[in-house]
């Protein structure tokens, strides 16, 4: 039950910063969260976008 607490606040408070994390840590975090959650990866991926629209970052080079 403290688990479950402490992972909410988490969550949440990463979603506050998500617009300041540099790219590579939203996405390791993103592709963390998203590992057996598959169906749910468009829309958390949306929620991120409504709420912090400053995340799109340009093309990595190749």
């Amino acid at each position: 039950m403290v688990e479950e607490r402490f992972a909410t606040l988490l969550g949440l408070a990463a979603m506050d910063v998500w617009g300041e994390m540099p790219r590579d840590v939203q996405e390791a975090l993103f592709e963390t969260a998203m590992k057996g959650h598959a169906e749910d990866r468009e829309a958390l991926a949306r929620l991120l976008h409504d709420r912090h629209p400053r995340t799109a970052h340009p093309a990595r080079p190749n």
